[in-house]
């Protein structure tokens, strides 16, 4: 997938603020607070979703948007967007940060 068309692109982004949204806002998992880490999540999420179908597989096949797979890629932002915030909360922890 890395000549995507636009719709692809845009069901990618659409996922991720999606996901980000539900992460940050509603389960309030997060590292740093504010509008800002929202974004970051949200990039994070693309790039997650992005990688989402091609390793977790091409399924459902009526779930399926031009190239983008949503399921594999809805698992993907997730966990793309869990394991970014795990990491910078065990990075603070190491070095003495206060993490909330």
């Amino acid at each position: 997938m890395i000549g995507m068309s636009f719709a692809s692109f845009l069901t990618l982004l659409i996922i991720s603020l999606v996901v980000a949204f539900v992460i940050h806002y509603l389960f309030r998992y997060r590292f740093a607070e504010g509008f800002d880490a929202f974004i970051a999540k949200s990039v994070l999420g693309w790039f997650g979703g992005w990688l989402g179908t091609p390793v977790l597989g091409y399924w459902p096949e009526a779930l399926k948007v031009d190239k983008v797979y949503i399921i594999p890629a809805v698992l993907g932002a997730a966990v793309a967007i869990f394991l970014g915030c795990f990491w910078f909360k065990a990075w603070a922890r190491v070095w003495g940060a206060k993490v909330p």
